[in-house]
Formats: structure tokens, sequence, C-alpha cells
């Protein structure tokens, strides 16, 4: 996600058509690559549960099962994703929006697989609480991307000038990168050594395959649902004219880092919920909860509070088109108001997956953004003529709903399931 962000920022210098562009792109990639995320955040919790419960020698077994599903199903988002890139004609968008979008999606899609090889080495290491290693990487990797982009993009160091091309280019090599250094520290590093994070597959082992993908599944298609509410409305934006294309593109990326904030919290909660559910330890699972749930609706108010302090400066460090970033900062005021919410719901979804419950988060999902949110979105949009305003708005419903019944399901958890802690066991 922060690959985008770096990539809007540059490519934004080149104009509100390629970064309108970009924002198609990232919309659309995202929504088909977040259920390869959901698959491979399935080993977060099934880690963190058998470390929890000192099963030390599955966490291997995992790893490996998890290596063979993300592998597979890689390779089967690209082929979707490539199909995908021939419809972006037919989305009803701007022609010059749509053809440098093509080429642009086809490049970031060959990214896929390191992407999914990453993420599966990151999953099993933030299961492990080991969450610096991966987060070095990420950091490292932004950096790389910005001067690849610097190169690429704008054809420094004797290189051809590629614009929006290039950024693609930079985040294929980025990713590459990635994979690389995350499989050769986990492969070598003394702290994971009692886990067995070696490639000796002993056997397929169908029940481990079976839980990766009882979780993997619906926890895809709950991040399905919600990207797909934003990419949807993206396209309807597209709708609207370039200058609003690209004013959203740049205030959903500053919602986005904001996000990042709410992402890591959740990815914790998630760990020490899962290890509390292998210890089978109730009270400590609802202290993990509801202290990562106070945390992030405090951090996220001050983020909603400089939001709206600073909306009509922000967008100036995208571009410096004088009506894109009027509109931007209208939209950064929509943005600064669901930022809680956005917080309570991506952490509310975190403590579930540390459940392994992740098939209500998918119905709650999809009623949220698709049978509620995105129909707002049009009503408000295009019928009562809010344009992309109106749009907006329609975030603030879904996360709203969402944020209510995950912490709802999490409330019910604790209500009607009783956990005996393994030491209170042994005592008797």
């Amino acid at each position: 996600m922060m690959l985008g962000v770096v990539d809007s920022l540059m490519v934004g210098r080149l104009g509100a058509v390629p970064l309108a562009a970009s924002s198609l792109v990232n919309g659309l990639i995202l929504l088909i690559i977040v259920l390869g995320i959901g698959m491979s955040v399935a080993l977060t919790p099934l880690v963190a549960i058998a470390k929890g419960s000192e099963k030390h020698d599955e966490c291997g077994i995992i790893l490996r099962q998890g290596l063979l599903v993300n592998i597979v199903f890689s390779f089967l988002l690209v082929v979707v994703i490539y199909f995908l890139a021939d419809l972006i004609h037919y989305l009803n968008q701007p022609v010059e929006v749509a053809q440098y979008a093509e080429s642009y999606l086809k490049i970031l899609n060959i990214s896929i697989i390191p992407f999914m090889l990453f993420q599966t080495y990151k999953q099993f290491s933030e299961g492990l609480s080991f969450t610096k290693p991966p987060m070095t990487i990420l950091i490292f990797s932004v950096f790389i991307n910005a001067f690849l982009n610097w190169i690429l993009i704008f054809g420094n160091l004797g290189l051809p000038r590629l614009e929006l091309d290039g950024a693609g280019y930079a985040t294929l090599m980025t990713r590459i990168f990635m994979a690389a250094a995350i499989f050769i520290y986990i492969r070598n590093a003394k702290s994971f050594q009692e886990f067995d994070p070696s490639l000796r597959f002993k056997s397929v082992n169908f029940k481990v395959i079976r839980k990766i993908v009882n979780i993997g599944v619906p926890g895809g298609f709950q991040m399905f649902f919600e990207v797909g509410g934003f990419s949807f409305a993206a396209i309807m934006v597209g709708w609207i004219g370039v200058n609003e294309l690209a004013a959203h593109q740049i205030a959903l990326n500053l919602a986005s880092i904001t996000f990042m904030v709410g992402l890591g919290i959740s990815i914790s909660v998630t760990i020490r919920v899962g290890n509390f559910l292998g210890k089978r330890d109730s009270v400590e699972i609802k202290k993990a909860g509801y202290s990562a749930l106070f945390i992030i609706a405090v951090i996220m108010s001050l983020f909603g509070i400089m939001f709206f302090a600073f909306r009509n400066y922000l967008p100036t460090l995208y571009i410096n088109d004088v009506e894109v970033i009027k509109i931007a900062s209208s939209l950064i005021i929509i943005a600064a108001i669901f930022q809680i919410v956005d917080g309570l719901q991506i952490v509310g979804v975190g403590i579930l997956r540390g459940l392994t419950d992740m098939k209500a988060p998918m119905v709650i999902s999809f009623i949220a953004y698709w049978v509620i949110g995105l129909p707002v979105a049009y009503l408000l949009g295009f019928i009562f003529d809010f344009g992309v305003e109106g749009i907006w708005v329609s975030f603030v419903v879904g996360l709203t709903l969402a944020a209510i019944f995950f912490i709802l399901r999490f409330r019910k958890f604790l209500k009607y399931t009783q956990l005996n802690p393994k030491n209170s066991q042994e005592k008797h």
C-alpha cells in the first residue's frame, strides 16, 4: 500500500491524467490482490495459535503449506488481472485515462507473484510476534521504490522517460527485492530456527491447507468487499471527470497512510488474540481487544484533526492543479470525519481474525459496503447530484456500519464463549 502512496506522489507531477490512471489501476488491482492478501493473512492467526499452544513444530508446517497455497493462488490472480486489463476501455472512463491505465496494469500484474511470496513470509513472521523484520524490509522498500521511480518515471541517470509505466516497473523490481530479502532473512536468522522455516516439504498436508483456506477465503472476500466498495466508487468518480478522479486519488492516498497505522495495530491485536486463544485465556483476549480499540480511537481522532487543519495544504504535495487541489480539499474533510470508524473497523476485523472468525466479517462487509454503501454512493453522487463529495459520504456510512457490527461480533464471542486456560487445566 505504501508503494502506491509513493507512486501517486511522484506520478502526480506528470499531471491529472496519469494520476487519474494510477488511481483507477491501483483501485482495480487492489480489488483482486486483496483476495491473495486475505489468503496469506490466514497464516498469522494459525501460527500465533500454534505458538501460544507451544506447538512450535506446527509453525513450519503452516509456513510450507501456506507457501504452496499462496503460490498457486498468485498465478490464478495473474491470469484474472491479465484479462481484466483488456476490460478497462469498457469502464466508461476518459479515453486518455484508459490508455495510460491498460499498460500500467499489465506491468503491475507481474509483481503479484513476488508480492505473494513476501506476504507469506511476512504473515509467518508476524504470527511469531517477529514484526520488525518485515517492517524493516517494507521501510527499505519505500526508499528503493522512490529511487527507482525517480529514475524510470522521469528518465534520470541516462534511462528513458517511461512516465506511468516507469512506476509499474519500479514496483515490480521493488517487490522482487522484498520477496528475496525476507526469504533470505527468515531462512538464516537464529530466532526463527526453532520454528523450522525450511523448505523441506514432507507431504501435502490437507488438514493444514483446509485450515488456511477456511480462514483465507472468507478473509479474502471480506477484504474484497471492503476494497471493492472503494474501487467501484473510484469508477463512479471517473464518470464525473478527470479532475475529480485525480482528487479522489489524492484524498484516498492520504487516508490510506493513516489507515496503515490502524492496520499495524490490527496485525498486532490479531497476533495477541491468536496467542491468547492458543492459551485459551478469554480474560486476556478481552483486554487485548478493548485496549486496541481504545488506542486506535485516540490515534485516529488526532489524524482526523490533522486532516481538517491541513486540508488545503496536503493536496499540494501531490499536484499543482488548482481545480484538483480544491476538490481534494473538500474530500479530505470527509476523510477527517471517517478516521475514527475506519480505525475501529480495521482493528475490529483484526480481533476477529485472531479468533479465526472470518465468515461473519465477510457477510458484514458485503452488507456494509455493497448492499448499503455503493447504492448510497450512487444515490448521493448522481441522483441527488452531490458529485464526488456525495460518493465520499457513502464511505462514512459503510465504514461506520462495519465498525459497529465487528465490535458487536467480538462482544458476542466474549459473552457466549467460555475458555479454560491451559495452565488451569493442568492443575486439575
